[in-house]
């Protein structure tokens, strides 16, 4: 049994607002400028650190110095305040108190056109064209007016905008990052719909008891928007694909033209969300938002930070009774999975030679 420690407030003020970069260098830590803050990085992943706070980029998880001592030091609280105070040895700087500043979440202004982004989601990165156009329809993917970005929104249960995250589309960029602001809990997502699939209705104008509308009570949880879109666009292609290998009996059947539409249809009854991490909170947003869902898939990239990400999450949501399973990608990620499987990236010259087409609002 460990002792209890009193610590007074003064000394919990200490060692909180401890300078974790002057922490870091005593322990021979490197550390790279950027503006007012410093980046280090935690395996491959970067923190960034101002003063006695930091941020995980990749968790989007942070705290002040107490915080980062017991994550990235493995130990206790009591532990932690007796080595920022000193007790085991070490004399360190403290920090000024950091104001944490209030972002206003702004979008990125919209490009009047798409041409650039259209190119490289479509021929770079393989992605279904129509299951492109329905993102792009409701306003969730568009392309910015200043560096000519991919912008994936977000939007709460009120169609109000709350998260965006940018990807560049330059031949050698790779660029990502979330506008400031952003509430990660409403990161890209899409809502299992419960529509009517197109031509699903008889010739009296009823739905057919086969294709009544109902969302799944699915939700697959991904790291990036564009590994959600890869993933949607494979089994779009599945479904259809089952469909052609029966074409014979189903136009024999006179249903051929129904059952094609409501496969390429199918994939809309899911839900769907893209951490823009590895983050769980747009997680259990949505499920919170979306009572139906019974099921979760867990599908983030096949690397160490993503497979353990998807074991915790797997965890918490075994203790919240609900049933989920992992679905790993046989590359990283599930967009390397599309390009395999047939899509490849084309020659960056004939990116922009065609008009899509899409009138923007």
């Amino acid at each position: 049994m460990s002792q209890y420690i009193h610590f007074t407030e003064q000394q919990k003020t200490q060692a909180r607002q401890t300078d974790i970069a002057e922490l870091l260098r005593s322990q021979g830590e490197t550390l790279k400028r950027s503006g007012s803050e410093y980046e280090w990085l935690d395996g491959g992943q970067k923190v960034t650190i101002r003063g006695n706070l930091w941020y995980h980029q990749y968790d989007q998880v942070g705290g002040d110095a107490i915080d980062f001592v017991r994550r990235f030091y493995n130990k206790l609280y009591p532990e932690a305040m007796e080595y920022l105070l000193g007790e085991t040895g070490g004399t360190l700087t403290v920090s000024p108190p950091v104001q944490r500043e209030e972002k206003n979440f702004v979008l990125p202004p919209k490009n009047d056109n798409m041409r650039r982004v259209f190119a490289y989601l479509l021929n770079r990165r393989g992605i279904d064209r129509e299951v492109l156009y329905a993102f792009v329809h409701k306003g969730m993917i568009y392309e910015s007016a200043d560096y000519h970005n991919a912008v994936f929104v977000g939007f709460d249960p009120n169609g109000k905008p709350k998260h965006a995250h940018k990807r560049g589309t330059g031949s050698e960029s790779s660029y990502k990052s979330n506008v400031s602001g952003s509430q990660p809990e409403y990161s890209f997502h899409w809502s299992g719909q419960a529509e009517p699939a197109p031509n699903s209705r008889n010739e009296g104008g009823e739905i057919s008891k086969h294709n009544r509308p109902r969302s799944s009570g699915c939700l697959f949880l991904f790291e990036a928007p564009i590994d959600m879109l890869s993933f949607i666009s494979m089994q779009k292609a599945k479904d259809l694909q089952k469909v052609w290998a029966r074409e014979n009996e189903l136009k024999n059947a006179g249903i051929f033209e129904r059952e094609l539409a409501a496969a390429a249809y199918r994939w809309r009854k899911h839900s769907y969300a893209a951490s823009c991490s590895v983050s769980d909170r747009v997680l259990f947003q949505t499920l919170k938002n979306n009572p139906n869902i019974r099921q979760v898939f867990l599908c983030l990239d096949s690397d160490e930070p993503g497979q353990t990400a998807a074991k915790r999450i797997a965890d918490k949501l075994f203790v919240q009774g609900v049933s989920s399973e992992i679905l790993i990608p046989y590359h990283k990620d599930w967009n390397e999975d599309l390009l395999a499987a047939g899509k490849q990236p084309v020659p960056e010259e004939q990116e922009e030679q065609p008009n899509w087409g899409i009138q923007l609002s």
